[in-house]
C-alpha cells in the first residue's frame, strides 16, 4: 500500500494527523504532511487500517491511498 497527500486539495482540517500522528504530520500552516515513517509513500506493515481510516475521514479526500496488487 502506498500513501500520498494531495497538497492542492488539503485544507488543513488535521483529521489525518489527529488519527495517526506517527504517519501524518503538519507543516507550519497546518496542512498535512507525511512523517519519516511514510515519507517515501510506503505504508508500514500493519498500519494499512490507520491509513484507510485517515483517508476516509479527510473531508477533501486529500489522503490518497493506492492499494498494491499482490
Amino acid at each position: 500500500m502506498r500513501v500520498a497527500i494531495n497538497a492542492e486539495t488539503c485544507q488543513g482540517h488535521g483529521r489525518c494527523y489527529d488519527l495517526a500522528p506517527d504517519l501524518f504530520g503538519e507543516d507550519e500552516e497546518g496542512y498535512a504532511t507525511l512523517t519519516p515513517l511514510t515519507a517515501d509513500g510506503t505504508v508500514p506493515d500493519g498500519r494499512e487500517g490507520d491509513i484507510r481510516l485517515a483517508a476516509a475521514n479527510c473531508p477533501e479526500s486529500a489522503v490518497l491511498v493506492q492499494e498494491e496488487e499482490r
